[in-house]
């Protein structure tokens, strides 16, 4: 989903959602869970006390199963510990937004916490050349717009992962350019 917000024909801004989507707290759940019953598993058949109810991980042999175990469930629980923060964090989210009043364009991201949390670009509207869309189905969809600048560069204007519906992307798409006074490129 995307939101568009047009201010008197002369702000163009839409927001970009980031990590915080079904599909990440369903999976960062999912690998912490499973991570942490892996651990209990391979430290019940260490220690022979029974830690998982509905299971019984007291009759694993310690070495190899038990190691092999507590290994993976460390990996898992690491990931979802990892997944959990990028969404507590919201990485990825941010706005577009394109102002014909002061003649710029302005691209906000969240990153990780640091130095450089915050990811500003600004670019001037007289340097923009045209909006390109980007679309490759199959396994691994990608449907993309980006803005293509006159030297050449390319910023990628929509969200990472879910790809855009074709209606949206076209829509989007669309209302950008006819607002810049731009050209529509196909990648």
């Amino acid at each position: 989903m995307f939101e568009r917000i047009l201010f008197c024909n002369m702000v163009y801004k839409n927001l970009i959602q980031g990590s915080r989507r079904f599909s990440n707290y369903w999976w960062a759940t999912t690998i912490l869970l499973g991570g942490l019953g892996f651990v209990l598993s391979g430290l019940s058949s260490y220690s022979k006390i029974n830690l998982i109810p509905f299971a019984k991980p007291t009759d694993l042999l310690f070495i190899p199963q038990g190691v092999v175990m507590t290994f993976y469930g460390t990996i898992g629980i690491c990931i979802g510990i990892f997944l959990w923060m990028t969404i507590i964090w919201d990485i990825g989210s941010g706005y577009n937004e394109f102002n014909k009043q002061n003649g710029k364009a302005v691209i906000v991201r969240q990153g990780f916490p640091g130095k450089n949390r915050n990811i500003v670009l600004n670019y001037n509207l007289e340097d923009i050349q045209s909006v390109s869309i980007y679309l490759r189905d199959g396994l691994n969809p990608k449907r993309q717009i980006y803005l293509k600048l006159k030297n050449q560069a390319e910023i990628p204007l929509t969200r990472v992962g879910e790809p855009l519906t074709l209606n949206e992307l076209e829509t989007q798409a669309i209302e950008l350019a006819k607002f810049l006074n731009v050209n529509i490129e196909n990648k």
